[in-house]
């Protein structure tokens, strides 16, 4: 599950998160299709002119954690031709996760069964390091003085490496009330661990449906949009916890040995026919 080294190439990393998938496609909320939503996702993927060479999903894979759910979404992702990696989110049941991916070796490099799912990986020049944060069956997350610690100790095993640290909660406020109210307790800790190793290029995050960036730990922590709905941008703290169809999307985190790692927001979904901004004779067209 890791996709070849190559240091002198661009590398090409999409980042999607917050699939909420139920079994046999029904609808969250009576209007969401979870399920088309996905699979027109993939397709904006493919159909993208650089496709990305390889995909990570940042939690939130199902809806309620059932082993059903999790097939159905095996069967979608059998779409991607690329190495594609699975965390889960406070949505995703741990156990049952390893059990339908089980050929998903890394998934038990440091623990099984309900264990936390950390683990690294290659990601060509990258190095990836998911950290899990979630709590069984509650819907906010929280950085543990032993999780923080193994953090540590991974991350100062390859200082050299440009690395991207994956959880499901973001480690910051974002001013959406109802989410920060569920959102990662004793960052602290987590921002203290980064702080110690720059080569630590992005901590990327789900669970907000939006594209939200800080500082935190002398680098950059960012969540990604949604596939299909997602969470109403309103920063009253008192605000009604809804949702809206805006338009979909996720992250491609670009890697380019001469400039570092830049990240896009990528809509999902058929927008037409790419239109030219000057014509035959190289004028603008006005």
């Amino acid at each position: 599950m890791s996709a070849s080294l190559n240091q002198a190439a661009p590398y090409l990393l999409a980042q999607i998160t917050d699939l909420h998938i139920k079994a046999g496609g029904k609808l969250s909320y009576r209007m969401v299709d979870t399920a088309g939503a996905l699979h027109r996702c993939i397709d904006s993927l493919l159909a993208a002119p650089q496709r990305a060479d390889a995909v990570v999903i940042t939690g939130d894979l199902v809806d309620f954690g059932s082993e059903d759910e999790y097939r159905f979404l095996r069967d979608i992702l059998a779409r991607l031709p690329m190495p594609y990696w699975l965390m889960p989110g406070n949505h995703d049941h741990r156990a049952t996760l390893r059990r339908v991916f089980a050929d998903h070796d890394y998934l038990n490099m440091h623990g099984n069964g309900d264990a936390p799912v950390h683990f690294t990986a290659d990601a060509g020049p990258l190095r990836l390091v998911s950290f899990d944060c979630t709590v069984p069956y509650k819907p906010h997350g929280r950085v543990l003085p032993e999780g923080a610690a193994w953090l540590d100790r991974t991350l100062a095993a390859q200082p050299g490496r440009p690395t991207l640290v994956m959880l499901h909660h973001p480690p910051f406020h974002t001013g959406i009330g109802h989410m920060d109210a569920q959102g990662l307790e004793n960052s602290d800790l987590l921002e203290a661990v980064i702080a110690r190793h720059p080569q630590v290029e992005r901590v990327i995050c789900g669970h907000l449906h939006r594209h939200i960036a800080r500082r935190f730990g002398g680098t950059i922590a960012m969540t990604a949009p949604g596939p299909a709905h997602q969470v109403a941008l309103d920063l009253d703290p008192d605000a009604a916890s809804r949702f809206r169809m805006e338009p979909p999307g996720y992250l491609l985190h670009w890697w380019h040995p001469l400039h570092g790692l830049v990240t896009h927001a990528a809509a999902s979904g058929d927008f037409g026919a790419l239109h030219p901004f000057f014509d035959a004779d190289g004028k603008l067209i006005d």
